[in-house]
């Protein structure tokens, strides 16, 4: 690998968009943005589907073989507010992250602007404010398929920063072993996993992820509550099944692991919360010196790995 610097300073972001408002959820991360920008970082990463939220819980009216009337207009609104890349509310994210003079991550609903689909997506800007990748997830997981759309493209971007290259991918992506292997593949040092998975297991699986692929494992969840969801816009069955949530419906847990699979920063949960840390980078190339999963612990002459990447 590349001579790479020797600290990364990261500004984690634990927090709850404004549900089912693009406008609203963006700028509330731009105003987070700039209070994570006080400290410095280098690299700013939000959650998966900040904007406009994840609406954990909904069935939008389907059953199998039926979709409901009033579940349709509760999807056409969180479509209407996914939003288009570029757009608006990508140019205003990306003033901020220029304004902060720091790489940027955030997950966002996608709205194809040609066929209409919704794609579960993270982004990742450059400190010139500039898009630099865009990756769509793979396999939406479970009833996840009911909203958005299994990657058409944009499978496993990187973005080569001079700290090693940064990459995504967006929850239980995590559990695909190959997809974690065609990042490893990329020479990934920093990975960014977006998600909405507070479940106690999901610790288990980054420190492990972490040292597997002897990179930072930068774990980047969500904190929303009941109250949050914007009950009396919607219609039926969505009212009974938001009142049957618990208060707190995702808890967070955001953290940040080493190549080791050592907590770099424990995680934190039942509140938002701006959590930084200073990565030791040089731990990365160092980690490799027993175990290289793309090289000298590889044997590509009997396991062979073929990505179609677009």
């Amino acid at each position: 690998m590349e001579d790479i610097e020797d600290r990364c300073r990261v500004a984690l972001v634990q927090a709850a968009p404004v549900m089912f408002n693009k406008k609203k959820s963006a700028e509330k991360a731009v105003s987070l943005i700039r209070k994570a920008a006080e400290q410095k970082p280098d690299l700013i990463v939000f959650p998966e589907l900040f904007v406009p939220g994840y609406p954990y819980g909904m069935t939008f009216g389907y059953t199998v073989g039926h979709r409901s009337e009033e579940g349709r207009k509760d999807w056409k609104m969180y479509a209407d507010n996914s939003i288009i890349v570029p757009g608006p509310e990508t140019d205003a994210l990306g003033a901020a992250a220029k304004e902060a003079n720091a790489y940027l991550s955030i997950g966002i609903s996608e709205r194809d602007p040609i066929s209409g689909t919704l794609y579960n997506s993270n982004l990742i800007f450059t400190p010139d404010g500039k898009i630099d990748a865009l990756h769509r997830k793979l396999k939406p997981t479970g009833a996840e398929r009911l909203v958005w759309g299994d990657a058409d493209r944009h499978y496993f971007p990187v973005t080569q920063s001079p700290y090693g290259p940064i990459g995504n991918l967006i929850c239980w992506e995590s559990y695909m072993p190959l997809a974690r292997t065609a990042l490893y593949q990329k020479g990934v040092a920093i990975y960014i996993s977006c998600n909405t998975n507070d479940n106690p297991e999901w610790q288990n699986t980054i420190r492990h992820i972490a040292l597997e692929g002897r990179c930072y494992f930068i774990n980047a969840d969500m904190f929303f509550t009941r109250d949050m969801y914007p009950a009396a816009s919607l219609h039926d069955p969505a009212p009974a099944e938001i009142s049957a949530l618990p208060d707190i419906v995702c808890r967070g847990g955001s953290c940040i692991v080493d190549p080791f699979g050592h907590y770099v920063t424990q995680p934190v949960w039942d509140k938002e919360e701006i959590i930084f840390a200073d990565l030791d980078m040089q731990k990365v190339p160092a980690a490799k010196m027993e175990f290289d999963p793309v090289g000298h612990y590889a044997r590509n002459d009997v396991l062979e790995l073929i990505v179609h990447d677009k």
